[in-house]
């Protein structure tokens, strides 16, 4: 077929086209939740995001903003960049499956293609196309603005070029193809290190192709070389340059005097002349061998390929090796050196857009993360030193503890790590010093494959463990796991739940958008085939399914077809001889790189914060190639059937199979179409919102962080609010860039300098007031104060401590001036610890000027005084809380006329108990204030007019009422978020007596966040309350009919469920049980007896249900509420005899379940 080429190409760009306007289309206007809105600011105004950094996405990001008519376009159109990248992913993978799908089509060379083989190539290349098009993870990455959609086009990229390569191997200017890899996987680490695991699939290639006798043997030894290839990309010559640069800076800046950067400037200079040199040395017709080799040696040597870890013998024996090889090997030749060189050479140049990151750290851009202006910095900060380490194939457990030799901690592999010396004056000259050493600790039960291994000293610690004991079978936290419980924990938590689980999602069907914490309700893969789902993968009825799977628009049925033909697809290369055999080779070894590999890699600990399936991107690309190779198969296997080749049959097939990506995308459009979702856009506006002019806005995590640089950044909205996130405030670079001004904000106000908090400086201080020492000594002398003949015990504490400093309350101001001002630092003596750092107190207070606060802007009554309860005696707290207290004082000091807040999403542990006594919340945030405040909110009180004209008027809530607009389950939390806010205004507001302002709000919030597009739970039973306050009985009913349906459908599912898995569902049924018990208080308080009596009726019927299945503690649970609100409002009656009668009908249904099922909660009532 001599048009093949044309043919190829058109339907090529055909599924491009097909792609681009899908994606183009579903791509959300503005910037999404978690990372999108730091990526699109860094690129629109290439500021440095977090690390390792992505510079070549923030320049090509740079490239697609110019195309914005306005700040406001700016995340589109980094949005349609990924857009069409994932259109260029899917035109790559559809000229990948033609090249692979006509070599075993078209196995006999010396026949002409034939019509029906030319049809049902192009049928493969569009079946598998389309399927991955429309498939859940990559259509996903496909419509934000974040670099798995860049990354993907990379992947795709070198994998349809190896191809093209291996059809011009021979032929003059083959080897062109291979620098054109190496150039797009030197540019690619500029967007994600995924591309390189490529590099096994590609070698293959190499191998298959420049082989005369393949063998076992040679394709293992081949991996194995892959394999040390991407060993030298990603340990070697990626952080060589801070390797090298760091010798070549210090020599330069500490030995010669020369200013910061002239070290890393000659070593980039010495490197690319080196890399010219042995250019032109291999490449000259007339050149040396011996130069050429000499020259080829000094490149790696320069770019770091042999300094792979930090052992200088590693290093000489990695060196040697490369000589022995240069010069024994009698391969080696011109042609070899050349290649080599050039690609070293193009990787370099891609590699070089990392210049960038230092560039515009040393410009002191707003979003600076970590702060990396040096190569020693820059290091750190591609080597994501600030994520930690986790063990892969030998190490610690959760049982482990740190190795110590006389109390120290053992460590190996001890460096020093260099910084830049806190100057004194600016006249000092540039140098660097050591900051601090590190090394790698020494465990105790270190074991290898450790695949459970979170740190006692982690957050999340006991969630873990959990989780550990569920998939891994542990059942104490001090004892070693075993190699099989590591074994059962990696195949059934790591490679079945975290990586199958998102396989078929995209290949079988999924059940839901809800995050999955290992139940059967959310977040599974399904078949869609009702037996199956319900028998064999033990989901449960799939008839009556409750409202959150039937009636989530990520409930996708796909039944297994895609997955299917993938299988077809592999079966067909298995039977399709030598070529087919090495195809599957190939094919398999980009699948299990860009998958099971990564699985090994991550090492993830249990529940993650949020759905990783976009890591196996690569993966389902692979299947995809296996999709598409499947529709051949099919059409080989029924030509042989009817022993006939037409292009009638071949036309059915291909029809036929593209029924299959049609049926996907009838299931994933609607949760994959993010056109009109502003929900992010809008919350970061309301955020920023709640904050009046000059305010400081703590936050903690992703999602209210990001969003809030992005439309500050990008928008030019509210610049004169200060975020600061609390997480990176721990870090001296951040508290460095929170000092000084950006845009309209002024610094924030602290007045500890750099010298106070650098490095180690300023990081921590314990907590110790007068009262903890004394009882902690007491408890070392065996005193026990609650015993009086004990406690009689005379003791002299002054020999112990200085007790005319420490105290249980004491002045914020002294405690932070002695702080920053002790000239050691360690002002007062610690009575427990050496030379560390002390506030002598766990109240903080400080004296507050009456007459000069505005206490009407306040909304507070005056105080004279405000104390910070810490708390946390004998621990310590960090450089983020000391930061806050130094704010807190100079604020206090200006006479609190700088607003501060935390946003309503920072978690209580961060508060530093200011939340009792001191927070308001003004719409999404809580400000800090002194005073007495009204105790009417859930934290501190509700300044309601504020909070009501924000949330009433200046909130922007667009697309939340719509029902055509998709809003996942990150989304969903913001909507929510709402609910609650409004939930606690309408109830000050109540308080207050301002009836019609609560009627307002509560008819605002139902407008805007209706129970037809955002489900309604707990968060919504304040508003039945509410309206049943006000004596609007109907919009009440119309709420609690809301949450009933969704609660009792959901409830008879669970229910309905085998023993063994409504057991396990325990933790969800009770979630939706205590709705119950909420929504009947609710009309119990209101005297709605019939609807009260209805509810517990419900759930006095639903406790027999929970008896009868073994459900002890849920039953008990239930009926101990009903009980104790029978209890309670029977003595509230207050000789209302109707309602003591009531109540006491209640007591007697519920007391009588107890009886019959559990006796012994009968008698504590009894008692």
């Amino acid at each position: 077929m001599k048009k093949y080429n044309l043919i190829n190409n058109i339907f090529g760009w055909l599924s491009f086209a097909i792609a681009a306007v899908v994606y183009c289309m579903t791509i959300e206007p503005s910037a999404s939740f978690w990372d999108c809105g730091e990526f699109i600011t860094s690129a629109y105004k290439l500021e440095v995001g977090h690390p390792p950094g992505a510079p070549f996405f923030m320049l090509t990001g740079k490239f697609f903003s110019l195309f914005a008519s306005d700040p406001s376009q700016v995340a589109a159109m980094v949005n349609i960049m990924s857009a069409l990248l994932s259109a260029l992913t899917i035109l790559f993978l559809f000229w990948t499956i033609t090249h692979l799908a006509k070599k075993l089509v078209c196995q006999d060379n010396n026949k002409e293609m034939s019509l029906a083989q030319l049809i049902i190539i192009m049928g493969s290349g569009l079946v598998g196309a389309l399927v991955y098009t429309f498939s859940d993870t990559f259509w996903f990455s496909a419509v934000e603005g974040e670099v798995y959609a860049y990354s993907s086009m990379f992947t795709a990229l070198v994998f349809w070029l190896i191809l093209k390569w291996e059809n011009r191997a021979g032929k003059p200017g083959a080897d062109k193809w291979l620098v054109l890899i190496a150039y797009a996987m030197g540019l690619s680490i500029g967007v994600h290190l995924l591309n390189l695991l490529c590099i096994p699939a590609i070698v293959l290639v190499y191998y298959f192709k420049k082989s005369n006798a393949v063998s076992t043997k040679g394709i293992l030894l081949s991996l194995l070389g892959s394999f040390g290839l991407i060993v030298v990309l990603m340990y070697g010559i990626i952080p060589g340059f801070s390797k090298l640069g760091g010798w070549f800076e210090l020599f330069f800046v500490n030995s010669l005097g020369f200013s910061y950067n002239s070290g890393a400037f000659a070593y980039l200079i010495l490197l690319f002349v080196t890399l010219a040199w042995a250019g032109f040395e291999t490449f000259s017709a007339k050149g040396s061998m011996s130069r050429a080799k000499i020259a080829f040696l000094l490149c790696a040597v320069l770019s770091g390929t042999i300094f792979i870890g930090s052992s200088v013998l590693f290093w000489l024996v990695l060196l040697a090796g490369l000589i022995v090889f240069l010069y024994k090997y009698k391969g080696v030749t011109f042609r070899l050196l050349n290649t080599s060189v050039l690609c070293l050479f193009v990787i370099m140049i891609g590699y070089s857009s990392f210049a960038l990151i230092p560039i515009r750290s040393a410009a002191n851009t707003p979003m600076d993360q970590n702060s990396p202006e040096d190569v020693f910095s820059l290091g750190s900060y591609q080597n994501r030193e600030q994520y930690g380490d986790t063990p892969l194939f030998y190490g610690r457990t959760y049982a482990s503890e740190v190795v110590r030799e006389n109390g120290v901690a053992k460590q190996t592999n001890v460096k020093d790590k260099y910084g830049r010396v806190v100057k004194t004056s600016p006249a000092e000259k540039d140098r660097y010093v050591v900051t601090e050493t590190s090394g790698d600790y020494e465990y105790t039960n270190a074991m290898l494959f450790p695949r459970m291994h979170a740190s006692k000293d982690q957050p999340g610690y006991d969630r873990y463990m959990r989780g550990y004991a569920s998939w891994g079978g542990v059942t104490s936290p001090s004892v070693t796991p075993t190699f099989f419980q590591n074994l059962q924990f990696f195949f059934s938590y790591q490679l079945n739940f975290m990586y199958f689980r998102y396989f078929m999602w995209n290949f079988s069907g999924r059940q839901n958008d809800i995050q999955s914490m290992g139940g059967i309700s959310n977040g599974n893969w399904i078949t869609g085939i009702g037996f199956i789902d319900e028998h064999i993968l033990g989901l449960g009825s799939q008839d009556n399914l409750p409202p959150d799977i039937a009636n989530n628009k990520g409930h996708n049925k796909f039944y297994m077809l895609p997955l299917i033909l993938g299988i077809l697809g592999i079966a067909f290369q298995l039977m399709s001889g030598k070529k087919g055999s090495q195809q599957l080779w190939v094919t398999f070894m980009l699948f299990f790189m860009t998958g099971i590999a990564i699985v090994i890699y991550l090492n993830q600990k249990p529940f993650e914060p949020r759905e990783r399936d976009y890591a196996y991107a690569g993966s389902f690309y692979a299947f995809s190639i296996w999709i598409g190779l499947g529709v051949a198969g099919v059409w080989t296997l029924i030509k042989k059937y009817l022993k006939s080749e037409t292009p009638a049959v071949a036309i059915i097939i291909s029809v036929l199979t593209l029924l299959i990506p049609v049926q996907m995308v009838s299931q994933t459009w609607d949760d994959h179409d993010r056109s009109g979702r502003y929900i992010m856009h809008d919350a970061a506006m309301n955020y920023l919102d709640s904050c009046e002019e000059q305010g400081i806005i703590f936050t903690n995590g992703d999602n209210d962080t990001f969003p809030l640089w992005y439309i500050q950044e990008v928008e030019g909205y509210r610049t004169d609010v200060r975020v600061c996130n609390l997480s990176y405030l721990q870090t001296d670079w951040y508290v460095d860039q929170m000092r000084r001004q950006a845009y309209n904000s002024k610094p924030l106000p602290i007045d500890w300098e750099e010298k106070h908090y650098a490095t180690e400086k300023g990081r921590y201080a314990f907590v110790m007031s007068k009262n903890f020492i004394e009882k902690t000594l007491q408890n070392q002398m065996g005193i026990d104060p609650n015993n009086p003949m004990s406690a009689m015990q005379a003791v002299d504490f002054t020999k112990y401590y200085d007790t005319s400093v420490f105290k249980d309350s004491v002045l914020l101001d002294e405690v932070m001036d002695n702080l920053r001002d002790a000239e050691i630092f360690y002002t007062p003596q610690n009575p427990f610890i050496t030379d560390a750092p002390v506030i002598p107190g766990s109240a903080l207070y400080m004296n507050v000027n009456e007459g000069k606060v505005n206490w009407a802007n306040l909304g507070t009554q005056p105080k004279r005084d405000m104390v910070v309860n810490i708390g946390r005696e004998g621990s310590a707290i960090y450089r983020s809380e000391l930061m806050i207290l130094d704010m807190l004082k100079n604020i206090n000091a200006d006479n609190w006329k700088r607003p501060v807040y935390f946003a309503v999403t920072v978690g209580n542990d961060m508060y530093m108990g200011l939340q009792k006594e001191n927070f308001m919340l003004q719409g999404l945030t809580y400000r800090v204030v002194p005073g007495q405040i009204p105790q009417n909110g859930v934290q501190g009180g509700v300044n309601t007019d504020v909070t009501y004209n924000n949330m009433m008027n200046k909130f922007r809530y667009t697309g939340i009422n719509n029902p055509k607009v998709y809003i996942d389950e990150t989304n969903m939390r913001t909507c929510k978020t709402y609910r609650l806010m409004f939930a606690q205004l309408i109830t000050a507001l109540i308080e207050e007596g301002k009836n019609d302002k609560a009627l307002k709000a509560l008819d605002k919030i139902m407008e805007v966040v209706p129970a037809s597009t955002v489900p309604m739970g707990y968060e919504s039973v304040t508003f039945v309350d509410s309206y049943l306050h006000l004596g609007q009985k109907a919009k009440a009913n119309a709420v609690a009919k809301s949450i009933t349906d969704r609660v009792y459908s959901t409830l008879g599912w669970y229910h309905g469920l085998k023993q063994s898995h409504m057991n396990k569902c325990s933790s969800d049924i009770g979630e939706y049980i205590n709705v119950m018990l909420m929504l009947s208080s609710a009309y119990q308080r209101n005297g709605e007896q019939k609807t009260y009596e209805e509810l517990v009726s419900k759930l006095i019927t639903y406790s027999q249900i929970y008896y009868s299945n073994g459900m002890i503690d849920l039953a008990d649970f239930t009926l101990k509420n009903i009980t104790n609100n029978a209890i309670s409002n029977y003595y509230r009656s207050q000789g209302d005899t109707a309602i003591a009668a009531f109540e006491n009908k209640i007591l007697e249904k519920s007391m009588g379940m107890m009886q019959k099922y559990n006796p012994a909660l009968l008698q504590e009532f009894q008692k």
